[in-house]
């Protein structure tokens, strides 16, 4: 499997700058990255995003209602024709947004649904979608490991499920280190979002043992005779 690297990220700079990489295949956003990257109006921000970029982006809904969800989903999808509609497994409140996913199905919009921790969530989502329009589902590895929790289960038995879906892709989300990209790929995972500095570290894959051992000795000394540490 090859797993497409998508880049998780906000920052205009940013985007622009990776946008530019071959390894990235297409870049997610949420309203965590957006605010924290200074957007102030949402459907302008994306849309000098979409300015820099027409490789697939996720835009994410933000509210809790399901009628305004959809509203907004439906916005959102007309901005362009790259975009995939980021939309919560459940609300706030934990009810199932199956309503928001089949109605946004049914107009042929591109889904991303997002905050996926098990496949029992990943099969909901399967019996409200055609077998046509685009989805992608994302699976938040990296948090429910912080959790204690093992999430490679989880990816088996929703790769499993979704080999019946030729429009479905298992997106790894939540990335703690560039290792994860490996077991994505081991998994059969479609796709991995990863952060720009993981991004730029997955690039230097290939060292050996031996290179890495001696590079970290290097670091030490060079460390301790910058401290003039003596004994």
């Amino acid at each position: 499997m090859n797993t497409k690297i998508f880049c998780d990220i906000a920052d205009l700079k940013l985007i622009k700058k990776f946008n530019k990489k071959k390894i990235v295949k297409g870049f997610t956003t949420n309203p965590s990255l957006m605010r924290k990257a200074g957007a102030k109006d949402y459907k302008l921000y994306c849309k000098k995003i979409l300015n820099l970029t027409s490789k697939p982006i996720s835009f994410e809904v933000f509210d809790d209602d399901e009628k305004k969800m959809i509203k907004q989903g439906q916005e959102i999808s007309k901005w362009g024709k790259n975009i995939y509609v980021k939309v919560p497994v459940t609300n706030s409140k934990g009810k199932f947004m199956g309503g928001v996913i089949n109605f946004l199905n049914k107009k042929k919009i591109k889904l991303n649904i997002t905050a996926v921790y098990n496949a029992k969530q990943t099969n909901k989502i399967l019996n409200k979608i055609d077998k046509k329009t685009k989805v992608i589902i994302s699976i938040f590895a990296g948090r429910a490991a912080d959790a204690g929790k093992d999430p490679i289960p989880e990816f088996h038995k929703s790769i499993k499920l979704s080999k019946k879906f030729k429009n479905v892709e298992i997106l790894w989300a939540s990335v703690r280190e560039p290792y994860n990209y490996t077991q994505s790929k081991q998994l059969g995972c479609h796709i991995i979002t990863v952060p720009p500095l993981i991004i730029e570290k997955i690039e230097k894959f290939g060292k050996t043992f031996d290179k890495l051992t001696t590079e970290t000795v290097k670091a030490f000394l060079v460390d301790s005779k910058k401290s003039k540490f003596k004994i």
